[in-house]
């Protein structure tokens, strides 16, 4: 089970991840974003169910950006935790910082110019990419008039603490782009040297430009060789 990032949505988890899973043996299931405020705490409770439901048979959690953020701090909590985490793109550590502002200015832009007014903007901007302002021009409509709420719950929420890091009990594959600032490399290496059981897989923006399911096979080839994460 895979959660989408902020303003993101389940159809890019499934373009990223469902490939590489189906290839490994794995049933990927991905987690549909709930606008709004309550968007954090929705994809808690979307874990929660699936540990309810399937329980030794939920072997991967994971996500991407905020969704990488609630599914390692998701598993150190749990009482029976996956055998594995699939943890693309992390954009800190513990309180929102510098990134989580951004995302905050986002929300803000969307409130003041509209979505397709922001979309614009992101499309143009300095240091704009081409796949990204695709993915977000796909995405953010499915929002609705609850895109901005979505965006700040997604700023507000805290990241992974070093305790949380240190205290999974399972590997995690992590993978990030070496020239990406909303989501920094040194925050999956800074998650990786606590993490007991961790890998880093290392790519670039453009390396997704023609096939978005390279990051996912990124974050199963990070996983460590001797994590034991079969169906």
């Amino acid at each position: 089970m895979l959660l989408p990032g902020a303003g993101s949505s389940a159809d890019f988890v499934h373009r990223a991840f469902g490939g590489p899973l189906a290839a490994a043996g794995y049933e990927l299931v991905a987690v549909p974003p709930v606008p709004g405020p309550g968007l954090v705490a929705a994809a808690y409770a979307a874990l929660d169910g699936a540990a309810a439901e399937h329980g030794p048979r939920l072997r991967l959690v994971g996500g991407v950006s905020l969704g990488a953020h609630i599914a390692v701090r998701w598993a150190a909590r749990a009482p029976m935790p996956p055998a594995g985490v699939l943890a693309a793109l992390p954009a800190w550590t513990g309180p929102p910082g510098t990134v989580a502002a951004a995302t905050a200015s986002c929300a803000t832009l969307v409130d003041r110019v509209g979505t397709a007014a922001a979309l614009a903007r992101a499309a143009t901007g300095a240091g704009a990419v081409a796949w990204v302002a695709a993915e977000l021009t796909a995405a953010w409509p499915r929002y609705g008039p609850a895109l901005a709420d979505s965006l700040r719950a997604a700023a507000a929420a805290a990241g992974p603490d070093p305790a949380e890091l240190a205290g999974l009990r399972v590997p995690v594959g992590l993978v990030a782009f070496v020239d990406d600032p909303m989501h920094p490399l040194a925050v999956a290496e800074g998650w990786a040297r606590v993490i007991p059981r961790a890998g880093v897989a290392r790519l670039r923006l453009a390396d997704l430009a023609a096939d978005r399911s390279v990051l996912g096979a990124a974050a199963l080839a990070a996983l460590p060789d001797d994590a034991e994460v079969g169906r």
